[in-house]
């Protein structure tokens, strides 16, 4: 085993995606834990493997190549902890977001309390509600039951009732749900999560458990006026694990021979996220979006506090919800290029099929970037109205998932995220390069110390952005600008409304910036009247995008494509 000042332990984890499985390994390096290299392979889930280990056993393999170090032995077996010869990874570790997508009931007393904070808790892993019962729902008892086992769910969420507060009413939910499960076979039966008045969970649990696996976890409404979810998130995202690994070939296997049980890829991600908002201002918070071929993840963590929202929006698998959600001619407005709506059509709905197609066409490219915009505008305007009282000014956003890595330019990844998510204020874009924040999430619990010494290598600094409000006309001066950058020149500019602006910094370069807001414009909703601070150039320097929010685009076609070209050549160039 490694020696070194810290306690050394090498680390292999394994990465399973809907579309990709990635086998990652870190270890120390020079007295600092390092992330040292990936290997990536196509996920076996499906036909005709149906057997994820396959899938692994290839990317492993790769992983050998790229390290020269032996993670398998002879039969194929991975090799946990390191032998003496130096073979193998004192730990292992598994994230995964494949299988499909959960459907889950929920229950509660009151549908605008207790029922609604048990849709939020669905909403943070990959399921759907299918069916929502509160105590003002006037169907009969038979009639509720019925719709319950026409659903046919894989999860029950059973919520309400404040600490020490309703008992009667939460007996009647129980009632329907042990009815439901004595008439379901028990191969079919539901796992079932309480996370309502605690005063009740044990005589819950006992009632229930006879009919169905049943955990509890803290009371998600504690008080009539107060949420708390992420307790709950955590206990329910390891039965999802459960039920996943009942649902994915090999995955149990593999799971026996980890150091800690397999974790979602979304509460991993999640996990960062929130030690991320402990690290950065705890007033602004922490933007992280993760997307995926079939889910995309919002992440948002203030103050060490996490808002997760899991959605069924993704590159690939997640894309014929994507156009469910949307218009033909929403996506369209996104081309910069022309393309007839049939041929667009016709290339997402392949896309969809076959997720593994890669774009060979400036066309095709064009259509991948346009489909990631609507993924990230259906995604963000979701957070915000499922979420109310949600920032829109995050320092910083996070950025992740394969489109974002694959991407030739630093530019066309950062225009991506301003017109996906549109961010207010000031704030800084970081993108997850290598796919390391739910790896580093999954790894957390198990070692402290390494996210934090990986943390600062695992991202790209894109730049700082400025996105000024103003309601002024286009062409209107909203903002002037003075730029002194540290042993250089002096900058001035004036800012009109609908520019996007690239100011001249290097990767690295520290400058300080003087905003002066014009008619009426916020700069920030904590610097509404400007001021200076210091800013750190990124790879795509410093933007300031005085597009507007909601960003509008001309209804002109030609004249659209061409703003979207001069908007990428201000960031590329």
């Amino acid at each position: 085993m490694t020696t070194s000042l810290v306690d050394a332990e090498s680390i292999l984890v394994l990465d399973i995606g809907t579309l990709h499985t990635r086998a990652l390994f870190f270890d120390v390096v020079d007295g600092q834990y390092r992330f040292v290299a990936s290997a990536v392979a196509a996920t076996t889930a499906e036909a005709p493997y149906h057997d994820v280990r396959e899938g692994v056993h290839t990317a492993v393999l790769q992983l050998q190549e790229v390290t020269g170090r032996i993670f398998m032995d002879l039969e194929a077996r991975l090799i946990v902890p390191t032998q003496a010869n130096g073979d193998g990874a004192d730990r292992l570790l598994i994230v995964s977001s494949v299988g499909p997508e959960l459907r889950v009931v929920t229950l509660g007393l009151l549908d605008e309390v207790s029922v609604e904070s048990a849709n939020r808790l669905a909403s943070s892993i990959c399921g759907k509600v299918v069916e929502s019962i509160g105590l003002n729902d006037r169907r009969k008892a038979e009639v509720q039951m019925d719709a319950i086992l026409r659903a046919s769910p894989d999860l029950i969420l059973l919520a309400g009732g404040t600490e020490r507060g309703a008992t009667r009413s939460i007996g009647r939910l129980v009632e329907l749900i042990s009815l439901v499960c004595r008439v379901t076979p028990l191969e079919k039966r539901p796992q079932i999560l309480f996370a309502g008045n605690q005063v009740l969970a044990r005589k819950i649990k006992e009632i229930l458990e006879k009919q169905a696996p049943t955990q509890v976890a803290p009371n998600i409404r504690p008080s009539i006026d107060v949420e708390d979810l992420s307790p709950a998130q955590q206990v329910l995202g390891q039965m999802v694990m459960k039920i996943r690994e009942t649902q994915i070939g090999g995955l149990q296997t593999l799971s026996a021979n980890t150091n800690l049980p397999s974790v979602s890829t979304s509460q991993a991600f999640g996990r960062m996220i929130r030690f991320l908002s402990q690290v950065y201002d705890p007033q602004k918070g922490v933007l992280g979006v993760d997307v995926g071929s079939a889910w995309t993840t919002m992440a948002v963590g203030q103050g060490g506090k996490l808002t997760l929202d899991v959605l069924p929006y993704g590159s690939g698998h997640g894309l014929g919800k994507v156009l469910q959600q949307s218009r033909i001619e929403e996506i369209e407005t996104w081309l910069s290029v022309h393309v007839p709506q049939d041929e667009l059509r016709d290339y997402l709905y392949q896309r969809s099929i076959f997720p593994q197609i890669v774009p060979t066409t400036h066309e095709a490219l064009a259509i991948e970037q346009a489909m990631m915009r609507q993924v990230l505008r259906l995604s963000t305007t979701h957070l915000q109205t499922q979420q109310a009282g949600l920032s829109h000014s995050y320092e910083p956003i996070v950025i992740s998932g394969g489109f974002f890595s694959q991407l030739p330019l630093p530019g066309q990844a950062m225009l991506a995220a301003l017109d996906g998510i549109q961010p207010l204020g000031i704030g800084i874009i970081l993108r997850d390069t290598h796919g390391l924040l739910a790896a580093m999430g999954a790894i957390a619990p198990l070692n402290s110390i390494l996210p934090v010494q990986v943390l600062e290598s695992a991202f790209e600094n894109l730049g700082t952005v400025i996105s000024p409000v103003s309601d002024s006309r286009y062409g209107t001066p909203i903002l002037k600008v003075r730029l002194e950058i540290e042993q250089g020149e002096e900058i001035k500019l004036e800012v009109k409304q609908g520019a996007l602006v690239r100011l001249p910094l290097k990767a690295g370069q520290v400058a300080r910036i003087h905003l002066e807001p014009l008619n009426r414009t916020e700069v920030d909703p904590r610097r509404k009247n400007g001021g200076s601070f210091k800013i750190i150039g990124g790879l795509c320097g410093a933007v300031i995008d005085a597009r507007g929010r909601a960003l509008h685009l001309p209804e002109d076609a030609p004249r659209r494509r061409d703003m979207h070209k001069k908007w990428l050549a201000t960031l590329t160039s």
